[in-house]
C-alpha cells in the first residue's frame, strides 16, 4: 500500500484532527489504567482494524515501556491464554473488541463483562481509549499511512 495523502499533509490541511485526536489521546494517557493496559487496548484495536501503521506504533511503545514481547505475540489470541493477561485486562481486552465490532451490538452480556471488573467511571474512560484509537485507525487506514520500518 502507499500513502493516500501525507500525515503532515492530512494535519495542515484539516488541523482540527491533530488538535482533537491528540486531545483525546492525552487524556486516555491520563487514564488511571497505566501504559500497559491502555496500550494493549489500542494494539489490540489496530489489530482488529488492520492498521499497520497503528499496530507497529503502538506494538514499539509497548516494548519501550517493558511490556514482555510473549505478550505481544498472543494479543490476538488472548481468549487462549487466560493466564497471560489480568482479569481487567481481559476485561478491557473483551469492552475494546466488542465496541470496535459494533455490527455485531453489544450484549447485556457484553456489558457485564466489563461491569463486573470496573465501574461506571472506567467504563467510560474505557470507552474513550476505544473512541480515539478507532479514529485515529481511519484515519490511518484511509489516507495509507505507512509504518517507516526500522529493520527491511
Amino acid at each position: 500500500m502507499s500513502t493516500r495523502i501525507d500525515q503532515n499533509d492530512v494535519y495542515r490541511l484539516a488541523p482540527r484532527i491533530l488538535k482533537n485526536l491528540t486531545g483525546l489521546s492525552e487524556q486516555s494517557s491520563a487514564s488511571p489504567f497505566g501504559a500497559s493496559l491502555i496500550g494493549l487496548i489500542r494494539l489490540r484495536v489496530s489489530q482488529i482494524n488492520g492498521c499497520a501503521f497503528c499496530m507497529h506504533m503502538h506494538a514499539a511503545e509497548l516494548r519501550a515501556e517493558g511490556e514482555l514481547q510473549e505478550r505481544l505475540d498472543i494479543l490476538a489470541t488472548w481468549r487462549e491464554v487466560p493466564d497471560a493477561f489480568s482479569a481487567a485486562e481481559q476485561s478491557a481486552l473483551h469492552w475494546a473488541e466488542t465496541l470496535t465490532t459494533v455490527t455485531d451490538g453489544v450484549t447485556d452480556a457484553d456489558f457485564a463483562v466489563v461491569s463486573d471488573v470496573f465501574d461506571k467511571q472506567a467504563i467510560v474512560e474505557l470507552t474513550t481509549i476505544i473512541l480515539e484509537i478507532n479514529s485515529w485507525n481511519r484515519i490511518s487506514i484511509g489516507f495509507g499511512f505507512v509504518p517507516e520500518m526500522t529493520h527491511q
